[in-house]
């Protein structure tokens, strides 16, 4: 199986997109995938499960009214029973003190202010008796009220209910599917990135491939034939075969789109990173990269291919090849191998050193 170095640009341009927004739910592409097929299911699992949880809450409700009915029932009786047995003790007192009958004038005082004091404590407890009970069932009667409320609101309006219990998982779900949609265009070239690499997996281990293969020069580099000062470079695949190296550039683009779109740039693109790759290994290939040939130095052969995954345009441009994705591994395989295994390692290690410093 051919060796792959490197995760997918697209996929980790996504992946870097979602852990921005702090979405790690999603850790492949096809996770992505079948969260976007599967949108619609989700919004209506949602709200089936939600509307399980209202009739529960219903149901719940029903039953903790009546548990509080009864409750109520039992605190009110036994504080009406408490102010009962308090207002009998006063009068006892006050029965008992009538009784008294005191033998010096101060004694006489004394009784007076008492007997006032428990004929108003009576009167008192008489007249504030309903209020103080109601008062002693508050904290349940409240309870009672906020449950019959909300059991109310679901008996008469349920589509609603459900709808308000719904609102912050769909936002939540809505807000995931914003973010994804942000990156659609990514996702589609990640879909055709991830097809070229399985395909070129079926070839031997005499072959290795670079994913995502980046570089930013802090000096220019300068393209005399066109006028082209070079800071950067970037391409979806480097393919490094026994018959040479293979910069493969991914396009996912739909038959109708492809009527649609400029592939100049592209090409433009692949034929830039073509004459960077090619200046940067022509500085190591003697002694270092290829073994030395009694005629003289090897050449690496340098091939620009742009895979479409659907369908191909009929023109054809100078010095890069367009190629569906059927077509990709027989053109691969056309080539007579030029070099040997330790050759092609040191061509991918050297390669990957490259990469690895992303700025020269």
């Amino acid at each position: 199986m051919c060796k792959i170095y490197n995760t997918i640009g697209c996929l980790t341009t996504i992946n870097n997109h979602l852990n921005h927004h702090k979405i790690h739910d999603l850790q492949s592409l096809n996770d992505i995938i079948e969260f976007q097929n599967s949108y619609f299911t989700y919004r209506q699992q949602i709200m089936l499960e939600h509307e399980v949880l209202i009739e529960k809450e219903k149901n719940e409700l029903k039953s903790d009214l009546k548990d509080l009915n009864e409750l109520i029932e039992r605190q009110k009786l036994s504080a009406e029973d408490e102010l009962n047995k308090g207002i009998d003790k006063l009068r006892q007192k006050l029965n008992i003190l009538k009784t008294y009958l005191p033998t010096n004038h101060i004694r006489r005082i004394i009784k007076f202010f008492k007997l006032l004091y428990y004929e108003k404590q009576i009167q008192y407890n008489e007249n504030n008796f309903e209020s103080r009970v109601n008062r002693s069932i508050k904290k349940l009667t409240d309870l009672q009220q906020q449950k019959n409320n909300r059991y109310q609101f679901i008996m008469s309006h349920f589509g609603d209910a459900i709808k308000l219990s719904c609102t912050k998982p769909l936002i939540a779900l809505d807000r995931k599917k914003g973010i994804i949609d942000e990156v659609g265009s990514f996702i589609a070239g990640a879909i055709g990135e991830h097809c070229v690499v399985k395909e070129l997996e079926k070839l031997s281990d005499e072959y290795q491939m670079i994913n995502d293969f980046s570089i930013t020069f802090s000096k220019p580099i300068y393209n005399r034939q066109e006028n082209d000062s070079i800071r950067s470079i970037q391409i979806d695949h480097i393919l490094i075969a026994p018959s040479g190296i293979f910069l493969i550039e991914t396009k996912n683009w739909s038959a109708e789109s492809l009527k649609n779109l400029n592939l100049r740039s592209p090409v433009q693109q692949i034929k830039r990173t073509s004459f960077v790759i090619y200046k940067l290994l022509n500085k190591e290939i003697t002694g270092f990269l290829l073994e030395k040939h009694p005629w003289g130095e090897k050449k690496i052969s340098i091939r620009n291919l742009i895979v479409l995954i659907n369908s191909k345009p009929k023109e054809e441009f100078q010095y890069v090849k367009i190629l569906t994705l059927s077509e990709l591994l027989g053109y691969v395989k056309y080539f007579k191998p030029a070099f040997s295994n330790i050759e092609t390692q040191k061509i991918t290690d050297y390669l990957l050193v490259i990469n690895n410093k992303k700025t020269l």
